[in-house]
């Protein structure tokens, strides 16, 4: 079992070898690792991440087959489906990091903003759904200044966002919150930037062991 703390300066090694262009990922994709994964697995994080095509956990973190339990959703927004698959993948292969990632100019941020802005009737229950998900996190910054400026509205929207679905899978699972107090288990915030390609990690010191 790799501690929270090696765990996400695995995670930072990564990262900034993918924005080095520098990436070590296709030495740990061979016919050999996946021979090897047949018999089981033992990620060292778990990402809860964004759908978006721009935003793979594998390549932002230059990580190989293995390495990462993924979870990707339109917003990474935490729905009951979510956290099962968190609970599952640290009890089952005690993963001791989990990674909330959020990205820059969010799809779903945007569309939650545009909904809330310039409500209409035709958007599908579907979308409303991820919507209104995202919706508590953002809403109380249209009551600020912020509406003023759309470009910090959605950098702010997005970290907001972020941390609300962290605050979630700390205190929606009593699984999770053991895990958290008897085990070692660090949940994270991080955004990445699409404009840079650097993650930058929230509270990464709270928990880690």
């Amino acid at each position: 079992m790799i501690p929270a703390r090696e765990a996400l300066e695995r995670l930072r090694e990564g990262n900034l070898r993918w924005v080095s262009d520098v990436p070590i990922r296709d030495g740990v994709t061979s016919q050999t690792r996946r021979s090897e994964l047949a018999e089981g697995q033992e990620p060292f994080a778990i990402i809860l991440g964004c759908s978006d095509s721009r935003v793979p956990a594998e390549f932002v973190f230059d990580q190989g087959l293995g390495d990462l339990f993924v979870i990707r959703v339109a917003g990474n927004i935490v729905a009951p489906s979510q956290v099962d698959s968190v609970e599952f993948a640290a009890e089952r292969f005690g993963t001791r990091l989990v990674v909330v990632l959020g990205h820059s100019q969010c799809g779903a941020i945007l569309a939650t903003l545009e909904a809330l802005q310039k409500p209409t009737d035709d958007q599908s229950r579907n979308l409303r759904s991820i919507v209104d998900r995202v919706r508590p996190s953002v809403e109380t910054l249209l009551a600020t200044e912020l509406r003023y400026d759309q470009d910090a509205l959605v950098r702010e929207s997005v970290r907001a966002n972020i941390r609300a679905s962290t605050n979630h899978l700390r205190s929606g699972s009593e699984v999770l919150e053991r895990l958290v107090q008897r085990e070692g288990l660090l949940i994270i915030g991080a955004e990445y930037s699409l404009e840079t390609g650097l993650v930058d990690f929230f509270d990464s010191a709270a928990g880690a062991g």
